[in-house]
């Protein structure tokens, strides 16, 4: 077992006693081994992690590494080998989270129910807690991620690009911005870059370190997790204006107080509760299509997503 702080020993996975709502038990996982990592034995250095494992570890649904583990189960891998792929993730998307927080961009104080990490830490701390997990996530994937030397560096490649100028910061620049196209299409492409793009690599990533499935699966599994982030998103703009502050674990109604597109703005509550309900039929037929061997899990992601009030 290792004693390198930066790979922490992979955990048991518990068993399941019955099937949840959510596949809690993938999400005990994923916090049991976030909990183990370290960036920095450096004294001088404390505080950035302190500021880093602060966001990390400040809970969540954890959606994109959960289903990282979930696909891996769907097409029979133990769900286990895929946790550091699973870790980067998470990362990834606190990152994302602190960067999304500060004054500059949405200027919000709560994050998962307490202060966010520039209000606990300064506006320049969070900066480099956020560029600090961005770095870190892909030395974990490819210092502890298992598998062939190519897959692992295709997996790095894609969640590169899904991260980068045409993922998730190419749709933030779409977002403040407001340069997107008018109508739906271009609401569509902002959240499909801005927040769609990792939960798809979230599924894709865990197919490439794989790189045994049919193309019939791959394609159906990758037209699963789009249509899951879209969903997602919907799902996270009628919140917005329905959800309390104490539920979503931050303030509410930022999005109208930013002037931001979204579907309730476009669609109403009414256009964009149908537009999740289409989204979640979409979702649940491409996986189905994709015929893996238990696709259970990733079912019941897709209906937490649906049904989310937080």
């Amino acid at each position: 077992m290792s004693s390198d702080p930066r790979h922490p020993p992979v955990p048991s996975l518990p068993a399941a006693e019955a099937p949840p709502a959510f596949p809690e038990h993938l999400r005990e996982l994923v916090d049991a081994y976030l909990a183990e990592l370290h960036f920095t034995t450096e004294p001088a250095l404390a505080g950035l992690e302190e500021a880093m494992r602060y966001s990390l570890l400040a809970g969540g649904k954890r959606i994109r590494p959960v289903l990282a583990l979930a696909t891996a189960a769907a097409i029979g891998m133990p769900a286990e080998e895929v946790l550091p792929l699973a870790a980067a993730l998470e990362l990834i998307h606190t990152y994302s989270l602190i960067h999304d927080d500060l004054p500059a961009m949405d200027d919000d104080d709560m994050r998962r129910g307490r202060p966010t990490c520039h209000v606990a830490y300064g506006e320049d701390v969070a900066i480099l807690a956020g560029d600090g997990l961005y770095a870190e996530a892909f030395a974990h994937l490819l210092g502890a991620q298992r598998g062939a030397p190519a897959n692992l560096v295709r997996a790095a490649a894609e969640l590169a690009s899904a991260t980068g100028v045409e993922g998730m910061v190419g749709g933030q620049y779409l977002d403040v911005e407001a340069s997107a196209p008018a109508g739906a299409g271009g609401l569509r492409k902002i959240h499909e870059l801005k927040t769609g793009r990792l939960i798809r690599a979230s599924v894709e990533c865990v197919l490439l370190i794989d790189g045994q499935q049919s193309s019939v699966t791959v394609a159906s599994l990758s037209s699963f997790a789009a249509e899951i982030g879209v969903l997602f998103q919907i799902v996270d703009d009628i919140l917005d204006v329905t959800g309390s502050d104490e539920a979503l674990g931050k303030t509410s109604g930022s999005d109208e107080r930013l002037g931001k597109r979204t579907y309730v703005t476009e669609f109403g509550l009414d256009g964009a509760r149908e537009l999740a309900r289409l989204a979640h039929a979409n979702a649940s037929s491409a996986l189905a299509r994709a015929a893996t061997r238990d696709p259970s899990q990733l079912q019941q992601i897709t209906d937490f997503i649906a049904r989310r009030s937080f």
